[in-house]
């Protein structure tokens, strides 16, 4: 998998251009499902953060949160705390850094690491 981040709110992947923020799960492109999240937005400057709400690929050693081109996505304590609770160890990056630190890894290292990918602010 070739991720290739091309500017504000696209990215593509092995050639596809992805406009929606996308999570990567063990190779699998997603859209990401917010609407768990929704609620919380107030709470967030009007950013919908992301929380343990969501559908989020805990089977992983890894997981990579790309909070976007100027690091604007919230992350709750609660996910945080979830994360810890599950042994899952967190990557907290802007998206264009997201994306280089995975680009390091071969395919089959990337079976052990999800992402996260926030594609705007």
């Amino acid at each position: 998998m070739k991720i290739k981040a091309t500017h504000f709110g696209s990215i593509i992947i092995d050639g596809v251009e992805y406009k929606k923020d996308i999570v990567l799960d063990r190779g699998k492109i997603l859209k990401r499902d917010k609407k768990r999240s929704k609620k919380y937005k107030d709470e967030f400057d009007g950013h919908t953060p992301l929380t343990k709400k969501e559908n989020i690929p805990w089977d992983c050693k890894i997981l990579v949160i790309g909070t976007g081109y100027y690091g604007s996505l919230p992350i709750s304590d609660d996910f945080k705390q979830e994360a810890e609770k599950r042994g899952v160890e967190l990557k907290v990056l802007k998206t264009p850094e997201a994306v280089d630190f995975l680009n390091k890894f071969n395919k089959e290292d990337l079976k052990e690491i999800n992402a996260i990918l926030h594609l705007t602010c």
